[in-house]
């Protein structure tokens, strides 16, 4: 699987990240372990999670992502080859919680979470910390400065911001250059080929649609990169059980869809795997966060990376209204 640098130091991370949300919770330990297995076998090396994955299933805490790559990674021995990713910022601060009483994103909570996930993940340092959502109501400066104290610690390599705006994130680093603090590098963001109808609030608590800017960002900052999670909806665009929901009901919708099956025909491959060769092709770097329930899947969605299409066929897709 191809690689690219990522952060300041410009770490290899495979061009597929393994979103590990649903490993432990809605997966069972045994389907995890031959997800994680095959993506590895596939040459994938770079794996995403949180803190809070999944607190809202019966029973969830939040605890069982980490715990279960925690058990997988100690089984397997294979720490030092992959890229683990884990986040702050969305964990419920007291049992029974909901986002909406998201812990704060204070240094000291900051601090305080890493050590509570490298414990559950079984390794010292994590190689991406995100900040999971753009807390308002704490000073930019006490983010940045937990964040900061994390990296300076070799406790995590490099730090990112999801559900960000552009310009939150820019703020941020200008407050980090400042200092000579750590700086946020990648953004992860909700993005995909269908595009929700302008104005409209995404039904998921606190997740942020990437916008133009924040490709301008990341094609402007030296080792910057956009996760583009959700990138396959959900399984919307293969299953026909499965809505897209009301956001994407407006004609572009239809126009998009078109085109996508055109190409999909052209090219010999599924709609998941044009989409993904769609959001490879951006001039500005763009790594798809998936989530897959099965091995099927998975082997699905990473021979999308090698469907190659041409200028034309490009094109044809970014330009559908």
């Amino acid at each position: 699987m191809e690689r690219i640098a990522l952060g300041p130091d410009r770490i290899e991370v495979s061009r597929l990240c393994l979103g590990a949300m649903a490993l432990g919770g809605v997966q069972d330990e045994a389907a995890s372990f031959a997800i994680l297995d095959r993506f590895v076998e596939l040459g994938g090396n770079f794996i995403d999670t949180a803190n809070c994955y999944m607190f809202w299933i019966d029973g969830g805490t939040g605890d069982e992502s980490e715990l279960l790559l925690g058990r997988w990674l100690a089984a397997r021995g294979n720490r030092d080859d992959l890229v683990i990713a884990t986040k702050v910022g969305r964990r419920p601060s007291f049992p029974g919680g909901g986002l909406e009483h998201s812990e704060p994103l204070t240094a000291e909570r900051i601090g305080a979470g890493l050590e509570e996930s490298l414990g559950r993940l079984g390794t010292d340092r994590v190689d991406l910390f995100w900040s999971h959502r753009d807390d308002r109501e704490t000073p930019l400066e006490a983010t940045v400065a937990g964040f900061d104290a994390v990296v300076r610690a070799g406790k995590a390599r490099m730090v990112g911001a999801s559900n960000h705006t552009a310009w939150r994130v820019e703020r941020a680093r200008g407050v980090a250059a400042a200092s000579g603090a750590a700086a946020y590098t990648a953004m992860q963001n909700r993005y995909s080929y269908l595009k929700p109808r302008p104005g409209t609030v995404l039904p998921e608590g606190g997740h942020v649609h990437a916008e133009p800017s924040d490709l301008d960002f990341v094609a402007e900052t030296p080792g910057a990169a956009l996760l583009a999670y959700s990138s396959l909806l959900s399984g919307a665009y293969v299953n026909p059980g499965k809505p897209l929901g009301e956001h994407y009901r407006h004609p572009g919708t239809d126009a998009r869809l078109k085109v996508l099956d055109e190409v999909a025909g052209e090219t010999g491959a599924t709609r998941n795997q044009v989409v993904l060769a769609w959001l490879a092709g951006h001039a500005a770097p763009v790594i798809p966060l998936v989530g897959v329930s099965s091995v099927a899947q998975l082997d699905e969605v990473a021979a999308g990376f090698d469907v190659k299409l041409d200028a034309d066929q490009w094109a044809r897709l970014t330009a559908a209204a």
